[in-house]
């Protein structure tokens, strides 16, 4: 691979991708989509064993197998081997590289031959303990110098990498919804998919229903949602609470479940569930900028979310007062829950307000658009390269 294959407009993009599941699947598969509806040839390289694969080759990317674990690990040159192989083969004119394994990885591959922008959906970092975290941050500084820019969904991710000491040439586009996948709905379609759902999951119909949507792990929180559940139903005992989606923390989630609570397990289709909550909850204690929340709102739906990543940055102006509490907080988050269940009018004021706001600022066509202006940045013959990073304005070890 050769800087002469950079070219003044892509025409094809490599999404090179791990993890294969979640939100970061979702975000790319939405991104795909809407790119190649835009006449981009996009591919999608990633593992095999989670959904991405199929649901990119829906959205009309050529998927090719890149062989990687999750985690670091002693398979890495060889993976590293793999990721130059698959992008050689494809010859695309950006790649773009999704989380931290991917990041690693591609960086290494690629240290900065083809227009590369590494997009790191929440800070590996902040996710480990020392001395992990520290060495994680090690590679982030010296990896920017391998990626022409590194793509931030929130200012509050970039402000994070800086406070890191990352010099980097930096983006911020913040995750977008595919809006015909969620379309804003109203009391009837609420009571339509509550009946759907309450068919298979006996789950009372009238009942004030909460919906946490997420990877069962340590970084969605669900362990203070469960805590923080039961001054939900001290206030009202009727209250439901339901957990969808599954993670490494199912069992020990599952065994500390509180009365009133469903596990739904894994869906592809988590719009039922939105359009039947009453209200939408995620207590992440790190995050880029979620994009279950940003569903959520586009059904219509108020969201609760602690104050982490991007999450200011995701609520309409004015809702932070309602719909954002500290992190760790089981006490102020259940406060917070039980505040909006016995408020029905102002519940249908934020949900308007949200799904207003995601349609005009959250649209995934508008974060598509600003990551084909961002290649053609990239592609441009006098685009300066990585190394032309400015110092980092902040420097502390995480």
């Amino acid at each position: 691979m050769r800087s002469d294959l950079r070219r003044r407009v892509p025409n094809s993009v490599l999404h090179l991708v791990q993890p294969v599941e979640g939100g970061v699947a979702q975000v790319v598969t939405d991104l795909v989509r809407a790119q190649t509806e835009t006449g981009m040839r996009t591919l999608v390289a990633c593992p095999s064993g989670g959904w991405l694969g199929r649901a990119a080759a829906a959205a009309g990317a050529e998927v090719r197998l890149w062989v990687a674990e999750r985690g670091p690990g002693p398979n890495l040159p060889w993976e590293t081997a793999c990721a130059a192989r698959v992008i050689r083969r494809a010859r695309p004119d950006v790649v773009h590289l999704h989380s931290a394994k991917a990041g690693l990885a591609g960086r290494l591959a690629l240290r900065g031959r083809l227009p590369t922008v590494f997009q790191p959906h929440a800070w590996s970092f902040e996710a480990l303990g020392a001395p992990a975290s520290v060495l994680a941050a090690g590679w982030e500084r010296f990896g920017a110098r391998w990626a022409h820019r590194v793509l931030c969904v929130s200012e509050a991710e970039r402000e994070r990498g800086l406070r890191a000491g990352i010099a980097a040439r930096w983006s911020v586009i913040p995750n977008g919804v595919d809006l015909t996948r969620f379309p804003e709905t109203g009391g009837v379609a609420r009571r339509q998919a509550r009946a759907a759902l309450a068919a298979v999951h006996a789950l009372p119909q009238r009942a004030p229903l909460v919906v946490c949507v997420g990877r069962l792990c340590r970084q969605k929180g669900q362990d203070l949602l469960l805590r923080a559940w039961p001054r939900v139903t001290a206030q009202l005992p009727e209250a439901r609470l339901v957990l969808v989606g599954e993670g490494p923390e199912g069992r020990a989630l599952r065994a500390a479940a509180a009365v009133g609570t469903l596990f739904a397990g894994h869906t592809d289709d988590t719009l039922p569930w939105y359009a039947a909550a009453d209200l939408v909850v995620l207590p992440s204690r790190w995050e880029g900028m979620a994009l279950a929340p940003l569903e959520a709102m586009a059904v219509g739906r108020p969201v609760v979310l602690t104050d982490v990543g991007g999450a200011d940055e995701s609520l309409p102006p004015g809702h932070a007062a309602h719909c954002l509490v500290p992190p760790e907080d089981p006490a102020a988050l259940g406060e917070a829950l039980a505040a909006l269940l016995g408020d029905a009018r102002r519940r249908v004021l934020l949900g308007e307000q949200a799904a207003d706001h995601v349609r005009a600022v959250h649209d995934v066509r508008r974060a598509a658009d600003a990551c084909g202006r961002l290649y053609e940045e990239l592609t441009a013959p006098e685009d300066p390269g990585p190394e032309a990073a400015p110092e980092a304005r902040e420097f502390s070890r995480p």
